[in-house]
């Protein structure tokens, strides 16, 4: 599954990169001139829709034309910032950020954080979390840093223990209390909503909810706190571009009352500004 996932996103990454070549004679992507087109990869939901919000209704008032390209993976929009085929990119938070850097060798560094998806547990088949039966089957995003996030909120809720210091990288196997002796699913992040009726509940992203139809602030039977959360979704760059003046400009933008209230109106507590 992760090589096929990594098979995706390269051709995901070389579709991106063929893209801007045809639109413009040099197909550079990571101009700093401040007149030049900024590409920014994004996941489709809400950070797309976000930055659609940008592009049709603030930049070009702003002085910036913005380019948004829309990828459904965890990878392709760091690589396509790493080798240059994109200036920015808005799908993550820091944690995995920096478990991207550490284990791909990526110098990439976040200049703000924008919003938060709060992570939630989803079931068909109950509708309380102390329903879940004993034996219980519970689907977990497998990327490193969501997979420990996803844990955490289990413990935070009463339903496991995990080792002390286990972190944003837990596992199942830093699960040392399950009174409830659950099984565990894990799955590609995206593949979750799909999996809802093949297990008791799954651990799925904001985003991921959103596209799938799911309503977080609602659909959830547990619901990610906002307060003091470590998982605000950010503007990234490759280090060394943090003060283009396309992407100041882009993150002025980000943190304007108009994106505020669009957040907010469209997303109604499933997604909440972290500014």
């Amino acid at each position: 599954m992760r090589n096929a996932l990594k098979f995706t996103s390269v051709l995901a990454t070389a579709g991106i990169a063929l893209s801007l070549a045809a639109c413009g004679s040099n197909g550079d992507s990571s101009s700093s001139d401040a007149n030049a087109p900024l590409t920014v990869v994004a996941s489709p939901t809400p950070h797309g829709q976000i930055l659609k919000y940008v592009k049709d209704n603030l930049a070009d008032k702003a002085g910036l034309k913005l380019n948004v390209k829309e990828v459904t993976d965890y990878v392709t929009p760091n690589t396509a910032v790493q080798d240059g085929s994109a200036d920015a990119n808005y799908f993550q938070h820091v944690p995995y950020l920096e478990d991207f850097n550490k284990k791909r060798g990526t110098d990439i560094v976040s200049v703000e954080a924008v919003h938060l998806e709060p992570l939630g547990v989803y079931s068909k088949k109950v509708k309380a979390i102390a329903d879940l039966p004993d034996g219980a089957t519970i689907g977990l995003p497998n990327d490193a840093t969501n997979e420990g996030r996803a844990l955490k909120l289990l413990a935070d809720n009463k339903l496991i223990t995990l080792k002390d210091g286990a972190g944003t990288a837990a596992t199942p196997a830093d699960v040392t209390g399950n009174p409830k002796n659950f099984k565990w699913k894990e799955l590609e992040a995206a593949q979750l909503p799909r999996s809802i009726a093949d297990v008791d509940a799954a651990v799925i992203n904001g985003n991921y909810a959103l596209d799938s139809g799911l309503k977080p602030a609602t659909d959830a039977i547990v619901l990610e706190k906002a307060e003091g959360n470590p998982y605000a979704n950010i503007l990234a760059v490759k280090k060394g571009k943090e003060n283009d003046p396309r992407v100041k400009k882009l993150a002025e933008l980000l943190h304007s009352a108009e994106v505020k209230k669009f957040i907010d109106d469209t997303f109604q507590g499933s997604v909440i500004p972290a500014f």
